[in-house]
């Protein structure tokens, strides 16, 4: 007998502080390895000034990782 269960692969997805997919062209990742290493180069890109500035004020570097949202979807 067939099962009717469609099996469905979890992917991921990354949201800024702001609430903000962390990249414009990308609204999921398949793998959450995937989703971190995009964090990782998206965090980068705020190296030069030191913090992120977003609605909520400044966040360290070192705390922007608890402050996105690493979703399910």
């Amino acid at each position: 007998m067939e099962s009717s269960v469609k099996k469905t692969r979890d992917k991921f997805q990354v949201l800024s502080p702001d609430g903000f997919t962390i990249e414009r062209d990308k609204a999921y990742y398949r793998t959450f390895n995937e989703a971190v290493d995009a964090f990782l180069v998206w965090k980068e890109r705020f190296r030069v000034q030191g913090y992120y500035s977003g609605n909520s004020g400044r966040i360290t570097l070192d705390d922007l990782k608890d402050y996105c949202q690493f979703n399910i979807i």
